[in-house]
């Protein structure tokens, strides 16, 4: 594997300011099964070590998501069990040497999915949020 250690693009929209709640910051958790998605979503800019996909992640979502090492790690080793990254050590950009993981065509494959299933899910729950039709008993 050929490791390409340059940084993904930086999302390019507003940064928003998390929610308050007074001086208590409103954290986002994750539904299940949506950290997949994310990891493999920022995987495809090309290979990158762990804190590297943590920090696009929180970039991407404008600080929302803050994936902590003890999810991020596990799910890197479950992918790379289903197929979907591979991994090679290589040097990092401070010189240190760092795990790097890589989609695979599968990882590809499943990306999309994902993406497509995300699509689906969010257009369903705007389209409830929407709806101006009263529940009845």
């Amino acid at each position: 594997m050929t490791l390409n250690r340059h940084e993904p693009p930086a999302p390019r929209s507003r940064r928003a300011q998390p929610k308050t709640k007074g001086d208590t910051v409103a954290k986002m958790e994750l539904l299940q099964g949506t950290l997949d998605g994310l990891v493999l979503k920022a995987l495809s800019w090309g290979p990158l070590h762990g804190y590297a996909v943590a920090r696009w992640i929180r970039a991407a979502s404008a600080d929302v998501f803050q994936i902590e090492e003890g999810a991020l790690y596990p799910a890197l080793h479950r992918m790379e069990q289903k197929g979907w990254v591979e991994s090679d050590w290589g040097l990092s950009s401070n010189n240190r040497r760092a795990k790097f993981y890589q989609l695979t065509e599968k990882g590809r494959n499943a990306l999309e999915q994902e993406q497509e299933a995300w699509s689906r899910y969010a257009a369903a729950v705007a389209q409830v949020f929407a709806s101006r039709q009263e529940a009845t008993v």
